[in-house]
């Protein structure tokens, strides 16, 4: 993967969901800002990936949200690596189902060893380990996902706040 910094803005609107008196108006809609910072400062992230025969498969993972993009790793022969392999489009959560955010779309392996070096030495501050052996010799494979929609909506709130972005 080549990353360029990825920059583009979402759209937002109101995702369809028939029954779910979800409000048509705009008036209520999220800021992709206060998505992004939701996703900036969560520790914890919940990845759902396919198996090859179709069962789904949600493990936890650490990651980074950087410049719009979500960066994660896992061990080739993990079942989220060996899914991966098979398929790379993935859904991603946040552990709130209070104050909800989803992520779509598929990933790439990230292959620029600066941006590498980068985002392990963020990923080091972020949880408090070390990296430095990690960025050099390659913990298995990095993956980014930019995503390709998003939902977000508050519980308290959901029939006004419930937006979808469209990247």
């Amino acid at each position: 993967m080549n990353d360029q910094s990825f920059s583009t803005r979402p759209t937002a609107s109101r995702p369809t969901m028939p029954g779910y008196g979800i409000n048509e108006a705009a008036d209520g809609l999220l800021a992709w800002e206060q998505v992004s910072r939701q996703l900036a400062e969560a520790r914890n992230y919940w990845l759902c990936t396919t198996r090859p025969d179709g069962r789904p498969h949600a493990a936890p993972v650490w990651g980074l949200w950087l410049d719009e993009t979500f960066y994660f790793g896992t061990g080739q022969n993990s079942v989220k690596g060996r899914n991966l392999a098979h398929n790379p489009a993935v859904s991603l959560h946040l552990e709130s189902g209070d104050d909800v955010v989803i992520l779509e779309g598929a990933v790439a392996e990230v292959t620029d060893r600066p941006l590498l070096r980068h985002i392990y030495d963020l990923y080091g501050q972020k949880y408090g380990l070390d990296m430095s052996e990690s960025a050099e010799e390659g913990a298995g494979p990095t993956y980014a996902l930019r995503p390709v929609i998003a939902f977000a909506w508050l519980e308290r709130d959901f029939p006004n706040t419930a937006t979808r972005f469209s990247f």
